[in-house]
């Protein structure tokens, strides 16, 4: 290697390093920011934690019927214990029934209804559901009183693709 090269590459290796060494660094970083594990909504209202919910939608190209169904998938959590009563979506849906009626929340205790079939089904789709639209939901809670949260519409592919749409009734 010839001292000219040699020079060259040092001086590549001096504005280099100093540049891919600061990428995403300061204090505005993203990596500083909080990031969901999922696409899913949150909330935190009440002492109620709700986390990644969203309906799972059609497939990508599949068709999507008005007065259909969909599951609606979510993990939730109380603090002090509670009782999920009901789910609505209005506008959206005529109703969302939770199988076996209402849901016992213990105290600290995860609940976890993310599937693979669905435990919380929204019926009487009002317009087709399509994936990256939201919907409103409202959890009635005994205690906590209602948890409203916009929920996203993910499409029945990709990480999705092993989720079950609901049964027929």
């Amino acid at each position: 290697m010839t001292r000219w090269n040699r020079r060259m590459l040092f001086g590549a290796l001096a504005v280099l390093v100093p540049a891919l060494a600061g990428c995403e660094a300061g204090l505005n970083a993203p990596t500083q920011e909080f990031h969901p594990a999922a696409f899913g909504a949150y909330a935190n209202q009440n002492g109620i934690s709700i986390s990644n919910a969203f309906v799972l939608g059609p497939s990508l190209n599949g068709p999507a019927v008005a007065g259909g169904r969909a599951g609606v998938f979510f993990a939730i959590s109380s603090q002090d214990g509670d009782r999920l009563v009901s789910i609505s979506a209005p506008g959206t849906a005529s109703a969302v029934t939770i199988a076996g009626g209402s849901l016992n929340l213990p105290p600290k205790t995860l609940v976890d209804l993310s599937g693979p079939v669905p435990k919380v089904v929204m019926g009487g789709l009002a317009n087709p559901l399509q994936g990256g639209e939201t919907v409103t939901l409202n959890l009635n809670l005994a205690k906590a009183g209602t948890v409203t949260l916009a929920v996203p519409v993910e499409p029945h592919a990709y990480e999705y693709a092993t989720l079950s749409p609901p049964p027929p009734p």
